[in-house]
C-alpha cells in the first residue's frame, strides 16, 4: 500500500538551530543571570517536547500548565521547571511536590493552602510582589508577612516581579523602586527580567531571567526589529499560490467585496487562512512574500485562503511558494499590520498545520 499523507501546501519549519541561537542571546545579554527558558502555551506555539530539547542550554523551563509541566517530567526532564501561576487548588500539591517543581505563589490563599496541606517535601518558591502590573502578585503591605509565613511552609525562596512596560516608555524604575523598598533586608535570590528588560535594562537581571518572546525570535519592542537584537526567526509559515485570477477595473476578490481592483489585477490565491492560524482581521496590504518577493494581501481573510497581489512578480505561477511570516518577513511586521502582537501569531498556529523541523 502506498503511505499516504498530506498534501495541502501549508507547513510551519520551526528551526531548533535558532531556538539555541536566540537563548545565547539572553544568556550573553545576562552573563552572570540563570536563564529560565518560558515555554508556556505549548512553547508558543512552537511545539514544547521539540522546544525543551533545543532549549538544553537553559538553566530551567518555566510554563502555566502543571500538565504540559508532568508531560516533560514523564519524558526525562530533569532541569529546574516552575510553574509561573503557581497552584490553583491543594490537590495539585501532591504532583507538583513528587515531581520536585517549583511554583509561584502570589496570593494569600495559596499561602494559606500550603499551610494546611504541609507538603511531605517543602516547595522552591518565588514569591511575586505586584510592583504596578496589578495582575498577580503580593500587595506591597502583604509582602513581609507572606514572606514570614512562607519562611516556615516552603522551601528556597527567590523573590520576583513582572514589569509592566519594559518594553515602552515607563521603562522599569518606577517598578524597580518599589521593589526595592518592598524587599530591603530580604536576603533571597531574585527574578524579574522579561525579555524586553534582558535586552535593555541590565540593572534588573538578578539571578534569573525569564526569557520568553526573544527565544522564539520577534521582539519585545514594539519600535525596534528582532534582527536589530540580533534574534533569528524560529518559526516560518509557509504554503503556496493554488490559483491565480486576473481582476480588471471593479472586480473584486473575497467575501465583503473589501478590495476592488481599480484596474488590472493579476492575484494569487494562497493556501493559508485563519484556521490556518492566520489573523482573520489581517487587512488589505498586510505584507507576505511570493516567490521570495515582498509583495501585499488582498481583501478579507477566508478560513482556508488568502489572496496576494502579484502585481511587479510575472513569475509567480500555481504551485509558487509563499511566506506568510517568518524567514524574511518578520512575524512582527505581519502582527503589528493585523493590529495585534506576534505573540498571537506564534500561539494560534492551527494543529492542522503540518510542522517539519530544521536543525
Amino acid at each position: 500500500m502506498v503511505e499516504w499523507r498530506a498534501m495541502r501546501p501549508i507547513r510551519a519549519r520551526i528551526d531548533s538551530g535558532a531556538l539555541r541561537h536566540n537563548l545565547g542571546v539572553a544568556k550573553r545579554r545576562a552573563p552572570r543571570s540563570r536563564a529560565w527558558a518560558v515555554v508556556k502555551a505549548n512553547a508558543y506555539g512552537h511545539g514544547l517536547a521539540r522546544s525543551g530539547k533545543a532549549l538544553a542550554a537553559a538553566d530551567g523551563l518555566a510554563l502555566i500548565e502543571l500538565e504540559a509541566a508532568l508531560e516533560l517530567r514523564r519524558s526525562g526532564e530533569r532541569r529546574p521547571i516552575l510553574l509561573l501561576q503557581g497552584f490553583y487548588s491543594p490537590e495539585e500539591l501532591e504532583p507538583i511536590t513528587t515531581h520536585g517543581l517549583a511554583v509561584v505563589v502570589h496570593d494569600m490563599e495559596q499561602v494559606a493552602m500550603l499551610e494546611k496541606t504541609r507538603p511531605p517535601k517543602k516547595l522552591a518558591v518565588y514569591a511575586k510582589l505586584n510592583t504596578g502590573m496589578n495582575r498577580l502578585g503580593f500587595a506591597e503591605k502583604d509582602f513581609g508577612g507572606a514572606l514570614e509565613r512562607l519562611q516556615r511552609c516552603a522551601g528556597e525562596i527567590t523573590l520576583m516581579t513582572h514589569f509592566a512596560d519594559a518594553d515602552g516608555k515607563r521603562g522599569v524604575r518606577w517598578q524597580l523602586e518599589r521593589f526595592d523598598a518592598a524587599t530591603a533586608g530580604a536576603k533571597f535570590p531574585r527574578s524579574l527580567a522579561n525579555s524586553a528588560a534582558i535586552l535593555r535594562y541590565p540593572e534588573t537581571h538578578a539571578d534569573w531571567v525569564r526569557p520568553g518572546i526573544m527565544l522564539y525570535g520577534c521582539s519585545p519592542f514594539p519600535d525596534e526589529s528582532a534582527e536589530k537584537s540580533g534574534l533569528k526567526p524560529v518559526m516560518t509559515l509557509s504554503s503556496e499560490l493554488i490559483s491565480i485570477r486576473e481582476l480588471g477595473a471593479g472586480d473584486s476578490v473575497g467575501y465583503g467585496c473589501t478590495f476592488t481592483a481599480g484596474g488590472p489585477v493579476r492575484v494569487g490565491i494562497v493556501a493559508c487562512g485563519y484556521a490556518d492560524g492566520y489573523p482573520r482581521h489581517a487587512p488589505t496590504g498586510t505584507p507576505i512574500l511570493v516567490c521570495g518577493k515582498r509583495t501585499r494581501t488582498l481583501g478579507r481573510v477566508a478560513m482556508d485562503m488568502l489572496f496576494a497581489d502579484l502585481t511587479g512578480i510575472p513569475e509567480a505561477a500555481i504551485g509558487s511558494p509563499v511566506t506568510l511570516w517568518g524567514e524574511g518577513l518578520s512575524a512582527d511586521e505581519v502582527a503589528a499590520s493585523a493590529g495585534t502582537v506576534s505573540y498571537e501569531l506564534l500561539c494560534a498556529l492551527s494543529p492542522r498545520v503540518p510542522v517539519v523541523e530544521a536543525d
